[in-house]
């Protein structure tokens, strides 16, 4: 399983990019490219929790997720907040008992305090590290600490094996990407398990973070998840060849080209390993990222939740292929399950279904209609030609908004409750929208909410109550769908949608125009992040006041 981060089917040239990406290309002839293939959650944590347990982050029971939400009574906020569980109901430890050596490499993102305490207690407990700490042997001797604690991690959750970790993003300072230490212990384990069944859950950090990040990290090949190491053996294409390659493309290799090549190539040693070693026929590889780019942190299909994958196997999967069905992250478990011959626990919950079905020519009978999807405070119902959204808030959230000035609405909305990603959906017209209704095939942007329009009424209703079902299956409460708890209906902030349709959302930045300021009566407010409690107090009364008397 080679998981990539944040990647829209553009930045593939086999799924009609402008780039160059020719072991993926040839991943694609060679096997079964995916046109429909979603993740659940659109962030790091949620999906990447999904792509180990074949269930949604919002089934979630670990102590982090109970926190933060709270029991089977509130309603479930996917996002940041859940981790695996101590059950160690997941790929690694399942396949493992099933006699295939597991292994894990790269982004990991799902540690918990709350479910594993004695990991943060005694000298070998997790290292923080200051943000503003500088390199050096004390920083690289930190950063080594902690990836041995991963290690120790990830065999207490079931995996055999570990190597090369990043706890979750790469930071400072030392955040720049480093494919080449990733693939070195992926090869390591594929090698050292050539005689055996083995599972390998590989996860780069690219194509996280801003695309001249991709480029600049190319200058720095000795800067790893364990620190500043003395070398790395040379097991991909030297970068500065690489990038002569990509110039000579006719790419500019200054461009966001250089990042998607470069794991590309990451791809390619893999598959030269499989070759040498007289496995590669034999060998499923599954290419897929955790989420899109451009709409992270929303339910839209375009650039968020829907995804490339690609799946070769020669062995089981004709060349060439093209599947066009509905399939999920959640799907990729079971399909591992069911191949490794592996008895899952009663008690384990699966809510994805094999793909092994598809394999042949890329359809099956009584494939699903339809994919379920969840984010913070919302949830999306997508067909093949449609897509319904609905956004309820929690009671909580709901008094957060209503309290919330102008400036800060767009925060105390974004399904995730946050700036910077939790907006990225903004610069669609219908994000804040409570009810949304798009048609994928006419619309495949997003950009035309259709919900209040009486000509898909019917339709609207039909796929109402497929969301209806889905969230019956998982039991909490989430707005008038399945009332109680902190649930809440829609309706009960109409002016604060129509006041933060209004602003100027960019990233964390959110400007007020002049003239709402004037409509509302208020003024340039200071942040209240950076005031005392009873300054803030204080704000709030005068924008209420204000309020009123524009009302």
């Amino acid at each position: 399983m080679f998981l990539i981060d944040d990647q829209n089917p553009s930045s593939i040239a086999a799924f009609g990019g402008d780039t160059y990406t020719p072991n993926l290309d040839r991943m694609a002839e060679e096997g079964m490219k995916f046109t429909r293939a979603y993740v659940s959650s659109s962030v790091c944590t949620p999906s990447r929790y999904s792509f180990l347990t074949g269930r949604f982050a919002g089934n979630s029971h670990s102590k982090l997720y109970n926190d933060a939400v709270g029991g089977k009574e509130n309603q479930g906020l996917p996002g940041f907040n859940v981790a695996l569980e101590r059950d160690k109901m997941n790929v690694g430890n399942i396949l493992r008992k099933a006699g295939y050596t597991t292994g894990f490499v790269g982004k990991f993102h799902l540690t918990s305090k709350l479910d594993f305490p004695e990991f943060y207690k005694g000298k070998n407990r997790w290292m923080n590290i200051s943000k503003d700490a500088r390199p050096g042997p004390k920083a690289s001797a930190q950063f080594k600490h902690n990836e041995r604690w991963m290690r120790r991690y990830l065999k207490e959750l079931g995996f055999s094996w570990a190597k090369n970790v990043y706890p979750e993003n790469s930071h400072k300072p030392y955040s720049e990407h480093n494919p080449e230490w990733t693939t070195v212990a992926a090869l390591e384990f594929i090698e050292e398990n050539k005689s055996g069944p083995f599972y390998l859950h590989l996860c780069s950090t690219l194509l996280h973070g801003p695309d001249k990040s991709w480029r600049k990290s190319m200058d720095h090949p000795l800067v790893t998840g364990e620190g500043k190491v003395e070398s790395l053996p040379e097991v991909m294409t030297p970068r500065s060849e690489l990038l002569k390659t990509i110039k000579e493309k006719g790419f500019d290799p200054g461009s966001r080209v250089a990042g998607e090549a470069w794991i590309d190539d990451s791809l390619g040693a893999i598959f030269r390993k499989l070759k040498e070693l007289g496995i590669d026929d034999n060998t499923l590889v599954v290419f897929a990222p955790d989420h899109g780019r451009d709409g992270k942190a929303s339910v839209f299909s375009h650039g968020a939740a829907q995804v490339p994958m690609i799946m070769r196997w020669p062995n089981k999967i004709p060349a060439g292929q093209v599947c066009d069905e509905l399939v999920q992250n959640i799907d990729l478990v079971p399909t591992f399950f069911e191949l490794g011959n592996a008895q899952k626990p009663e008690s384990y919950r699966i809510d994805g279904k094999s793909l092994t079905p598809l394999f042949k020519n890329g359809t099956a009978d009584d494939w699903r209609s339809h994919l379920y999807l969840e984010m913070g405070a919302a949830r999306a119902t997508v067909t093949k030609d449609w897509s319904y959204i609905a956004v309820r808030y929690t009671k909580e959230q709901i008094a957060a908004i209503k309290r919330a000035e102008p400036k800060n609405l767009p925060r105390a909305m974004s399904y995730i409750g946050r700036l910077g990603i939790g907006v990225r959906g903004a610069d669609r017209p219908g994000f804040f929208d409570q009810d949304q209704l798009y048609h994928l095939k006419k619309d495949p942007k997003e950009m035309k909410n259709l919900a209040n329009n009486v000509l898909h009424a019917s339709r609207l209703k039909t796929i109402r109550n497929l969301m209806q079902k889905d969230l019956e299956s998982i039991g909490r409460p989430f707005g008038e769908f399945i009332p109680g708890g902190n649930a809440t209906a829609p309706g009960q902030i109409d002016r604060q949608i129509e006041i933060v349709k209004k602003l100027k959302i960019k990233g964390k930045t959110v400007t007020v125009p002049e003239s709402l300021k004037r409509g509302l009566g208020v003024s340039d407010e200071p942040t209240l992040d950076i005031l005392t409690k009873k300054e803030k107090r204080e704000v709030r009364r005068q924008s209420r006041k204000a309020r009123r008397k524009a009302l």
